[in-house]
Parts: C-alpha cells; structure tokens; sequence
C-alpha cells in the first residue's frame, strides 16, 4: 500500500519513499519526565502510534527510537529558566533521578494503558552524555559553535536554512528572542541556543553535571536529540515526529546541529501532531492548548478514575485527523466512550454469531486501506469501520471479524480480546443460559426472567435473537 504523507518542511503531502529498501528509521521527541504526562501529550503518541502501525500494515519494518529526557530542558526553550528535573528535585527534597525514574514508569505505563507500542530504542539522554559531547566537539570543529564564560552556543547564522522548517525569517527569530531576558552577555546572536551549560553563575548549584571539554556542566536539550537519534538511526532519518510547538524551536534547532555536523540531510519526514485544546468558546471560554504550564492537564489516571477505559481516549483521538486540534470536553469523551462500547459490543456479537466473509466486505477493506494512504485520515478510516458494522446489521451478515481485526492492527483498540474477554464464560454460567434456554421453550417466563436477572448481576448481559441467545460480558 503506498502511503502519502504530510511533510512539514514542505507543506504539502508526498509519496512516501524511504532511503533503505523495506526499512523506516522514525525518530518521536519523548517525554521531558519532571512530572506526569497529560493526555494532550498522550495525543502525540498515539499519533506516532497510528503512524508506525500503518508503516508496518504496509509492509515495512520501522525502526522507531524514542528519547526521554531527564537532564537540560529548562522552563523556557530561549534558554532562560532553571532546569525541569534540577528544580523538580529541589521542590520535592529528592534527587532528579528518583523523579525522572517515577514519572518515566508512569509515562510508559500510561502508554501501555493506551497499547501503544514500545519503541524498538527507549533512550535517557544522562545516559549518552558522551555522544553529547562529540557532537558539540564536531560543531566546534566546522564553525558551527562557539563558547562563552557560561556555555557552548550554536551559532545560527552559519547555518542559511536555519529556519526552512519554521519559515520564519531569521530577522523576526532573532528580534523575538531579544524580548527575552538574556541571560548570558557572550552570546553572539540572540537566538543562538545552548550546545552545553557550564556549572557556573545561574547553574553553579546544579545536581546533575558531568566532566566536558569545557568544564563541568550538562547538555542543552536540543542536542539530545540529534545525538541519539544518529547513534541509534544514522545521519539521515526518513520520518522524525513530535508535537506542532515543536516546529518553530526545537526541530529547527536539531536541523542546526545535525546538519552543521554531518553535512546531510538530517530528516527527510518531519510530521507533526496538533494540540488537544481545552475551552468552550460558545461560552465565553478561550480555547487553549492542554499544557501543565496553563494549569489545565488532564492526566490518564484522571480519566481511569472516573471509570473511562483508556482506549476510549484513543479512540477519541482517531475521530479527529493528527493535523487538527482536538477539543477536549468530558461529553465528548462521553461520547467517545459510547462509541467504543458499541464497537465491542458488536464484536462481542459477531463472534457468537460467526460467518464467512462476504464478498461486499471488500469495499470496506478498500476504503480503510486509501484513508491511510492519505496521510492517515482516521476519521475517514474509522468512518468505514462504522458503515462496516452497519452493513452487516443490516444484512444480518456476520462474518466481518477478520476485517476488523486486521483494521485493529491499525486502530490499536485491542478488538479481538475485547470479543474473547466478552464472551469468555465459565461452565456454571454456560448451564443457567441453557436452563434459561429450556425455560423459554417451556414457556417458563417467570423462571426466564429470574436467571437474566441473576445472570445480570453477575455482569452477564443476554440478548435474544433470531440466531440464539447471545451473551457478553459487560463488567
């Protein structure tokens, strides 16, 4: 299946072809793990989820890396501010790997919760320090950096397609970084970023510091990611993902020090997912972007413990296209809930009641497959998933399974054990429906009705029809 996807350095959608025959090297910016994940956050995995399942469903293998930072990302991208995991230590009296290690198990359980894949190559950034260094020292050699009393700088004006992924001018970059505060008089250019952070002035007391060529200190946040993802992928990746406030700092920013070192391509792909936004505008409400700087993150947990399962957030994610904001209300995960419930509902069903495949189910597989190929149209995807179930309702024709199961390859809404796990009775159960059978035939209604209503307290639903009694787990 050829697939067609968005590039954001273009701003347009292209046929998808990678550098090695078969094979996709995909980058995801991972979680800064200074504090819980919300579930906007979670909205750009699931996106890189989607997106790897649909590379793999169409033949390829991907190699997909990950980072999580637990050093150098500071309160502002400008390089002001303190460090998350140093100031996170502090405020909770303990040390920054005890933090980045709680919030780093929880992130990746959250992700299991939402049966997003492991990436291939989970890497923390403390522990590539040394490729860190080696870059900085490659971009030193080349002209590309510089350093003051303070730290190590990338200087931006060496490199002319510094902002080909923002499209801003380097004037207007320049100029909006000057309205921050400063904070180290060395620098050449106001937009320059930090390669490296010397243990000095503001960061005399940093926790977190290693030995360097300058002194002792601790990586930048963006070069992270550079360093990492070649280690792991090779100079060129053919995908690299990440949220869209990423676009206008630090990707261009990853560009810079990759390119400015190797000389070649850094990313062929860069695809961006939109925020989850929170407001009612109808009712005087901004809306604004889920953020634990806006005060107003919603985390996994929260959703759990008001009974919501975890996928009927992911599936509300794949009611809306990666490249639109997604509006976050509690009706409409309400919604989203419903509409999952009857998804496994019918799948439930339509294992009981079997069939073979009928050849009119082909036209869904169809329709399924080109919205992929569309730079991952989920809704139009998930729309053919609906008309699907409806179709075979209306055809009393049942024998759909295989198709959606092959979809859920894609959806990740864990289809098939929802189907088994509703269906999976015990003996005791199986005898009082076949006594509930016996009872109907004989005209029992009042012994009929007496084991439904055990059976339902028992978290067992009975539906009567034309082809049997079908049951479904329903607690």
């Amino acid at each position: 299946m050829a697939l067609r996807l968005y590039n954001t350095l273009t701003r347009s959608k292209e046929d998808f072809q990678t550098l090695e025959p078969g094979v996709v090297k995909m980058y995801s910016c991972g979680p800064t793990v200074y504090n819980y994940a919300h579930i906007g956050n979670l909205r750009s995995y699931i996106f890189a989820d989607v997106l790897r399942r649909a590379l793999e469903y169409s033949g390829y293998e991907v190699k997909h890396v990950m980072n999580v930072t637990d050093v150098g990302h500071l309160t502002s991208d400008a390089d002001i501010g303190e460090d998350k995991l140093d100031r996170e230590a502090r405020k909770e009296g303990k040390n920054p790997w005890e933090i980045a290690r709680h919030y780093e198990e929880v992130f990746f359980n959250d992700l299991k919760a939402l049966d997003i894949e492991q990436p291939t190559v989970k890497c923390r950034a403390t522990e590539h320090i040394p490729d860190m260094i080696a870059l900085v020292e490659k971009l030193l050699e080349r002209g590309h950096a510089y350093e003051t009393d303070q730290a190590v700088y990338y200087d931006v004006t060496t490199f002319p397609s510094y902002t080909a992924l923002s499209r801003q001018s380097l004037e207007d970059k320049i100029t909006a970084a000057r309205q921050e505060v400063q904070e180290d008089p060395g620098k050449r250019n106001p937009a320059d970023f930090a390669l490296w952070f010397k243990a000095v002035g503001r960061f005399e007391n940093h926790i977190m510091r290693w030995d360097s060529p300058w002194g002792v200190g601790f990586p930048g946040w963006h070069i992270e990611c550079s360093a990492m993802s070649m280690k792991y992928l090779g100079e060129t990746l053919d995908i690299h993902t990440g949220g869209e406030d990423h676009i206008w700092v630090h990707h261009p920013n990853e560009t810079a020090q990759s390119e400015g070192a190797t000389g070649k391509q850094f990313v062929r792909w860069w695809m961006h997912g939109a925020f989850l936004v929170v407001g009612d505008l109808s009712r005087g409400v901004e809306e604004r972007r889920m953020g634990k700087s806006e005060g107003n993150f919603v985390r996994l947990q929260t959703l759990i413990n008001r009974e919501y399962d975890p996928l009927a957030y992911r599936y509300a994610c794949l009611m809306a296209h990666y490249r639109t904001k997604l509006k976050f209300t509690w009706d409409s995960i309400d919604a989203a809930a419903s509409g999952y419930n009857s998804l496994k509902d019918f799948v439930a069903r339509a294992k009981q009641i079997g069939g073979e495949e009928m050849p009119w189910v082909g036209e869904y597989r169809e329709r399924f497959k080109a919205a992929l190929a569309d730079d991952l149209n989920m809704p139009m995807a998930m729309a053919a998933v609906s008309e699907l179930v409806r179709e075979a309702e209306k055809r009393k024709e049942y024998g759909v399974l295989d198709a959606l199961y092959d979809f859920d390859k894609v959806l990740g809404l864990q289809l098939r054990s929802a189907a088994e796990r509703a269906t999976n009775i015990d003996k005791e159960i199986e005898s009082l429906i076949m006594e509930r059978e016996e009872a109907r035939a004989t005209k029992d209604w009042a012994r009929a009705d007496a084991i439904r209503k055990q059976l339902g307290d028992q978290g067992i639903l009975l539906e009567d029809t034309p082809a049997g009694t079908l049951w479904r787990r329903t607690t």
